[in-house]
């Protein structure tokens, strides 16, 4: 078989309330040259359920233990073969049934070697774009960013990481001279209070350790300061 265009990763444990609507937006795609790889930690829920009635639309699907998210992500970075990988919470929908193939429509045909990063919303109304130069946090929205197969599989997640894996990789990239495109298309439609943005001290204190790990600290102090304050914003302050 020919490597499909696009690959669709889903990584979920115990998704049963919302896979389902991740599932029918993929299913409804009009962009046919794809395919869906679904990595189930083992569920225990409604998921397997939910994965059997889902068949149809689904490629290849695991369901077993994985150590945590990015072993899952890693784990279908390997079994993905399309050129163009887009990573899916099962919480996540793409925004329409022609959202695909207006990506390909709109990819550079030189683009291979780069980072595409399209936009995403949440259901609060935030939208998140390309911010090349806010490098202090993560500055692409994971479930609207095309990545390509063999970039991601020379550069696998940090699979030691529990949130910030993302802000790591796209760190690692930008570093070593991978360009980020921005595509100023809407994608996916996100929920908000996910396990990056629910305001938690765990995951700053992460994003923080993983700035470490690429600029001296003379260079993060502030960047640091501005992690602390937005916790506080969104812990205190918003609520």
């Amino acid at each position: 078989m020919s490597a499909p265009f696009f690959s669709l990763i889903v990584v979920c444990r115990n998704a049963g309330r919302t896979l389902a609507r991740t599932l029918d937006s993929v299913a409804a795609q009009t962009e046919t040259d794809r395919e869906l790889v679904v990595i189930d930690g083992a569920s225990t829920d409604g998921t397997a359920g939910i994965l059997v009635s889902h068949r149809q639309v689904i490629t290849t699907v695991v369901s077993e233990p994985d150590s945590g998210v990015y072993a899952a992500m890693n784990k279908g970075t390997r079994l993905a073969r399309g050129q163009w990988l887009l990573f899916l919470g099962a919480d996540d929908v793409l925004v329409a049934p022609d959202t695909l193939a207006r990506v390909r429509a709109a990819l550079p045909a030189a683009a291979q070697h780069e980072v595409i990063a399209a936009e995403a919303a949440f259901d609060d109304g935030r939208i998140w774009r390309l911010h090349p130069r806010r490098i202090y946090r993560s500055f692409v929205h994971h479930q609207a960013t095309f990545y390509p197969r063999a970039l991601l599989s020379a550069h696998p997640y940090d699979e030691t990481l529990r949130i910030q894996g993302d802000y790591d990789l796209n760190l690692r990239l930008a570093r070593a001279g991978v360009a980020f495109r921005a595509l100023p298309l809407l994608v996916s439609r996100c929920a908000s209070g996910g396990l990056s943005d629910g305001g938690r001290w765990a995951n700053y204190r992460e994003e923080i350790a993983v700035r470490h790990r690429h600029y001296p600290a003379p260079v993060c102090w502030f960047w640091d300061l501005l992690s602390v304050l937005r916790y506080v914003r969104k812990r205190f302050v918003r609520g």
